[in-house]
């Protein structure tokens, strides 16, 4: 592979490890109180069980620490990788919650229960909640770290990436459905 496409990959996975890590252990730490508090809207849950506050903030902070250790790891593996500021520190965790909260609303609002597939909006509904929490936390920053090649590079990667961790935690017995 050229050094370019080398170094755009590995500048995408970087960048977008801290809103991968949210989902993953909100999975793990989830359960509890349902964020929607069991409210209904126009015959269907507003987001449904499977979003918890203990899950959101946990994969939240999971991705705050991840971003956090990934700063202090920076100057020892390559200080050509972009450091985190406190606003992408922040956006790119909670905005990928946040995201993934968007589209289960989305899912109930098309009459998709909890854990129905809906291509898309399951693999990339974090992504674009993560980039936008970060373009508002840490503009000038998400602006010069997200060029379109690296932007294009998380679209292509993370639907992959996505469908074969839900595989994994599906076989673990992590998650009721592989997708």
């Amino acid at each position: 592979m050229p050094p370019d496409v080398v170094w755009t990959l590995a500048t995408a996975i970087w960048t977008i490890l801290p809103a991968y890590v949210p989902n993953s252990v909100a999975v793990l730490v989830g359960g509890g109180a349902p964020i929607d508090g069991g409210l209904t809207w126009h015959g269907h849950r507003v987001l449904g069980d499977g979003k918890t506050w203990r899950g959101f903030v946990g994969g939240t902070v999971a991705g705050v620490a991840l971003a956090l250790a990934l700063n202090a790891l920076r100057p020892v593996l390559s200080t050509a990788l972009p450091a985190f500021p406190p606003g992408a520190v922040v956006g790119l965790p909670s905005g990928a919650m946040l995201g993934d909260a968007a589209g289960s609303f989305v899912k109930r609002r098309t009459g998709r229960e909890r854990g129905a597939p809906f291509p898309i909006v399951d693999q990339l509904g974090f992504v674009v909640g993560a980039l936008g929490a970060s373009l508002a936390l840490a503009p000038s920053w998400s602006a010069a770290t997200f060029t379109p090649p690296v932007v294009l590079t998380v679209v292509v990667v993370t639907p992959l990436l996505h469908l074969g961790t839900n595989g994994a935690a599906y076989l673990l017995g992590l998650k009721d459905e592989p997708w």
